[in-house]
């Protein structure tokens, strides 16, 4: 292998990388070396895995440098990981829990939304360390027909995720202008794609900026109700206690873990991460910018949870019971009908808001995926092209674009173990992540969490074969 001399190396060249661990496991701002990038894709090209320069291929990463950055220049990546946790697939399955069956399933969301605060530092910290993104990993160490039958999984739930959204955002130019959801779903994909077009390069704050400011639209919309008609504190805290009334009720369980641990998500934050200081030069150091990243994933979580919880206890509280509120259309009558047209708007408008963020931040994942695992730079057209036009068929000929919400996520609850298990094994790699490697303490935790997601996508899967889901 031809390496360049370190001491000889131009700091300022884009040519050149850093090695992120050195076999003493020292910090990389302590220790550097470089390798060329062609170098860097042959060994991405080859499939075989390695460990001496791992951190090479296939995405350069910013140099770790050291700098002294203010604590409001670490956050945005989690805000833009965690729109892929407000997307209009939660408002289905949270609308649809709430009015099905009340508070009984509260604790799942408050389960699902601690777990994804793990998941998503986890991923943002295995990009920090690592300087690749999670499928980057993934494809590095997978032969060819691994690497081929891992993107496929991974493209079947992109497809499911942006059923969810462009059909969500369909609904909600519908209810807002009387758009047929067809030549809604057209509108939101184009708008989709005029967003997308900032991200990446200098523009990747302003693409960070734009979906932030959506997501507190999200926000506001979905939150606005409960403000109106507040829940009776003792229903909430008795929805906290562990319960299920059937297997009907196991099936949404699964779907609202599928909506708010979302694998897309946790391929991209490892992405996030190092894109949020493309063309940038003020990358802190490692410990810096962990610390900074706890903060940004605990407060965007908090946010896109309050939000969830916000749409089932809504449900629960106002159109518990009443008829026709499964669909988002339903849904929305009901919020008028309980609560009053402003209120009505407001919510559509939030749905809208969830559509635009989460369908860009999405195909930005798919994107990723394609990049790391076939080592293919497409242009994201492509990737926005291939999860449009399913959704788009199904805007076309359903009669329920609802239900293929909640069926949606439940494919996304059966795509989560794909990308946590590898997650769980990188984060514990000693020889990848040096001193940053998680803890047995810490690995322990993340196993309980895999095993609990796992055992109830086999349920499902059971349930759903023996026709009883």
């Amino acid at each position: 292998m031809n390496t360049t001399d370190s001491t000889n190396a131009d700091p300022t060249n884009t040519n050149h990388i850093e090695h992120t661990v050195s076999t003493d496991h020292t910090d990389r701002t302590e220790h550097t070396g470089h390798i060329d990038p062609e170098e860097a894709r042959v060994l991405a090209a080859s499939g075989r895995p390695h460990t001496e320069h791992m951190h090479s291929v296939p995405r350069l990463a910013t140099p770790h440098t050291g700098a002294k950055a203010k604590l409001s220049a670490l956050l945005g990546p989690a805000f833009v990981a965690a729109v892929a946790y407000v997307d209009p697939g939660n408002v289905a399955a949270n609308i649809t829990s709430g009015a099905r069956y009340g508070f009984l399933l509260v604790w799942v969301l408050v389960l699902a939304n601690a777990m994804s605060v793990l998941i998503q530092y986890q991923s943002a910290k295995l990009g920090i360390v690592t300087g690749q993104s999670l499928p980057a990993l993934l494809g590095n160490r997978m032969n060819p027909g691994g690497r081929l039958l891992f993107f496929a999984q991974a493209e079947v739930i992109a497809i499911a995720t942006d059923l969810a959204e462009v059909i969500g955002g369909a609904i909600a130019l519908n209810l807002l202008f009387g758009l047929p959801l067809f030549v809604g779903g057209c509108v939101i994909g184009a708008i989709s794609t005029v967003l997308l077009r900032f991200q990446g390069g200098s523009s990747q704050g302003v693409f960070e900026k734009l979906i932030i400011a959506l997501l507190l639209v999200i926000t506001f919309g979905f939150i606005a109700g409960l403000f109106i008609d507040p829940p009776a504190p003792g229903k909430v805290l008795g929805g906290l206690i562990p319960n299920f009334t059937g297997t009907d009720s196991v099936l949404m369980a699964s779907s609202m873990l599928g909506a708010t641990v979302m694998p897309h998500a946790i391929y991209l934050h490892s992405t996030l991460v190092n894109d949020h200081y493309e063309g940038r030069n003020d990358r802190p150091g490692i410990k810096r910018e962990l610390f900074g990243t706890k903060i940004d994933v605990v407060w965007a979580l908090l946010l896109a949870g309050s939000v969830n919880l916000a749409l089932l206890l809504l449900a629960a509280n106002a159109l518990h019971g009443m008829a026709g509120t499964d669909t988002i259309e339903g849904a929305q009558h009901a919020v008028v009908q309980v609560l009053g047209p402003v209120i009505g708007t407001i919510f559509s408008i939030g749905l809208l808001a969830s559509s635009l963020s989460s369908t860009s931040v999405g195909t930005y994942a798919g994107q990723e995926i394609m990049h790391g695992l076939l080592h293919v730079d497409a242009p994201m057209w492509a990737c926005r092209v291939i999860t449009l036009v399913p959704a788009l068929v199904i805007l076309w000929f359903s009669t329920n674009p609802t239900y293929a919400l909640v069926v949606g996520q439940v494919i996304l609850s059966i795509g989560i173990p794909f990308a946590i298990i590898p997650l769980m094994r990188y984060t514990h790699d000693k020889e990848l992540m040096g001193k940053w490697a998680d803890g047995p303490i810490k690995h322990a935790i993340f196993i309980a969490v895999a095993v609990l997601i796992i055992a109830l996508n086999v349920l499902l899967v059971v349930l759903t074969f023996l026709g009883k889901a």
